[in-house]
């Protein structure tokens, strides 16, 4: 090193630490480098996109490289470091040392440091170039970099840690997608949002979570007289109205509301034919995911199912308009049986019927009721009383006070909430 002048020396450390922060640049940008924005580059056909994923499928083979090749720098920086000091100080041992610190302290700010915190505020900007420059160094590091990575499997492998190379295969959990839609609130807006996180909720939510319980469907005895039946269907509330023979858990039917209008014409409504223009009934497992059900709704090109328990009980039914509403929120007309169940006094209070969804009360109202139990207020009331209900007892459920109104038959018939704001006023 005789022959090279100083400032040859002093040319070479500048690039030795310029190369060095590209190397720290190069690693933390690969690792902060947004995978599904790069899934979608992809997709449009971006070619520095596609070699930056192959580059991360073999996550071992790119970080050996990086590594190797920053380490190799900052140890030519410190060798050439020394080369200027003894040129210019002799080979004088405090020198030595205090031109090892200065450095140190020049990597550790310049090729580490400042590198990398410029990476991570753009990972995209920097980690899609630099892929055309890693790429062939991996090639021409593999064999060092081969026999490295080989020996930290092989001291993983002992220690029984398993290790994921390929970055691709890594999914994103219902937990991030959602996190990703509240984290998207500044681009769209909060109704959007809304929705798509109920889209995101479907799979958790089950159809005995949303259905009409079976005391409150609407429905047609068809022993019943003609008259009564005709009566029945020309003030009905719904096009589609199960039919039961004898009890109502005893279902043989579904009468679509139009098919029937020819037979209303006439003087006498003919049962026979009636029962001929029945639909076969669908029925659907208490424990079916509300997005499974909403496809298998679109398969049979149907719009209402009964639900049932394991052992074939009725429990109520669900509509294709209850899970749409899931989704989008209330938008269809509700019957008369299922409206008015919710009563605002001066007080600010609110009057329910025990037989309210707890989905629907948080829904409407913005309550944050616990859904992981009873699915109506009467059976959330019930579990923490342990007890029958009594009219007049209060008790307190999730920060809510909520009074017992009135009681039949050991349930809870009316009772009357207290929203945080009613409490603070």
């Amino acid at each position: 090193m005789d022959d090279i002048s100083l400032d040859a020396l002093l040319g070479v450390l500048l690039l030795l630490i310029i190369f060095g922060a590209w190397f720290s640049a190069a690693e933390t940008s690969m690792m902060a480098i947004n995978r599904y924005r790069l899934s979608s580059l992809i997709r449009k056909g971006n070619k520095s996109a596609k070699l930056t994923s192959n580059l991360l499928s073999k996550i071992d083979k790119l970080l050996g490289s990086i590594l190797f090749g920053n380490t190799l720098l900052n140890v030519a920086a410190a060798a050439v470091t020394n080369v200027i000091i003894m040129r210019l100080f002799g080979a004088n041992e405090l020198t030595l040392l205090l031109g090892t610190l200065g450095i140190t302290f020049v990597l550790l700010v310049f090729s580490e440091i400042m590198p990398k915190i410029l990476a991570a505020s753009h990972p995209e900007r920097i980690a899609l170039p630099s892929s055309y420059l890693l790429a062939p160094l991996i090639t021409l590091f593999h064999p060092v970099v081969s026999v490295a990575t080989a020996i930290v499997r092989g001291l993983l492998r002992i220690a029984g840690i398993k290790v994921q190379t390929d970055q691709s295969k890594q999914k994103m959990t219902l937990e991030e997608l959602r996190g990703l839609v509240l984290d998207a609130e500044q681009f769209m807006p909060r109704r959007h949002q809304k929705m798509l996180l109920n889209l995101v909720d479907l799979e958790r939510i089950t159809v005995n979570d949303v259905m009409v319980p079976r005391n409150q469907i609407e429905a047609l005895d068809i022993d019943a007289e003609a008259s009564e039946l005709r009566q029945q269907i020309v003030t009905c509330h719904h096009t589609l109205l199960p039919v039961y023979d004898g009890t109502p858990s005893n279902i043989i039917g579904i009468l679509h509301v139009k098919r029937v209008l020819a037979l209303l014409d006439e003087s006498t409504l003919d049962l026979a034919q009636l029962r001929e223009i029945l639909h076969e009934p669908y029925f659907i497992p208490s424990d079916t995911p509300l997005l499974k059900q909403l496809q298998q709704f679109q398969e049979r090109h149907a719009r209402l199912g009964l639900v049932v328990d394991e052992y074939g009980e009725l429990l109520g039914l669900v509509t294709l308009e209850n899970i749409l509403e899931e989704i989008v929120g209330e938008f269809t007309t509700q019957s008369p049986s299922q409206s008015g169940k919710f009563l605002r006094q001066e007080d600010g209070s609110i009057l329910l019927e025990g037989s309210s969804s707890l989905r629907e009360l948080n829904r409407k109202l913005g309550l944050c009721l616990p859904l992981n139990g009873a699915k109506t207020l009467n059976g959330l009331i019930l579990d923490h009383l342990e007890d029958m209900p009594e009219a007049g007892v209060s008790l307190k459920i999730e920060g809510y006070p909520i009074e017992i109104i009135q009681t039949q038959d050991r349930i809870v018939k009316v009772a009357r909430i207290f929203p945080p704001q009613t409490e603070k006023q």
